[in-house]
């Protein structure tokens, strides 16, 4: 029985493999574990990151709102911008939402605030959000077009957008200070 469950356990690490080395262009797809000269397993290459969007135009697309209304994103330049990209099955994204609500009071008047949920509308999100504090806009990706055409891979983002729409900055994870930083240096 060990012997058997340490088959299964060796065939689905090498079936991970394959399937993770299946995107790489130019990978085969018969991948297998190989050493190198010390013996040492060679692991396929670690999954991207989000891509860099510093200096690009804000994607034109459509989001929605709780009622399941399109909202095109251009619609909402105009003013300096601060974009999350969140999710209520994101840990770090949970944590940062009270930051972002603090800061939304303190430069509300100055910068829109705008969450971009990646789960589709829901009340529950909706909730979620309001109970961490958030007052400001929240919309939602429910067909992953914002995130696709931004190239997220891992969440949170934030994006930092002037008001002709060009995205400034692009981080992760942020604390209240780091974002009250990043507003001061780029939006204000």
């Amino acid at each position: 029985m060990v012997g058997s469950l340490l088959v299964s356990a060796v065939a689905s690490v090498a079936i991970g493999l394959v399937i993770a080395r299946s995107g790489d262009e130019g990978a085969p797809l018969d991948a297998e574990l190989t050493r190198d000269v010390s013996d040492t397993v060679v692991m396929p290459p670690t999954l991207g990151t989000n891509a860099a969007v510093e200096g690009s135009p804000l994607p034109d697309v459509t989001v929605q709102n709780l009622q399941g209304d399109g909202i095109a994103t251009a619609d909402l330049l105009g003013q300096p911008l601060v974009i999350n990209i969140w999710g209520s099955t994101c840990g770090p994204c949970k944590e940062e939402l009270p930051a972002f609500a603090e800061a939304h009071q303190l430069y509300g008047d100055e910068v829109r605030f705008v969450g971009i949920d990646y789960l589709p509308p829901s009340d529950r999100e909706e909730q979620f959000a309001r109970d961490k504090g958030v007052q400001y806009e929240l919309l939602y990706d429910a067909d992953g077009e914002f995130v696709t055409e931004v190239g997220i891979a891992a969440f949170p983002v934030t994006l930092f957008v002037t008001a002709d729409g060009t995205i400034v900055q692009q981080t992760g994870r942020l604390t209240f200070d780091q974002l009250t930083a990043a507003i001061d240096e780029h939006l204000r």
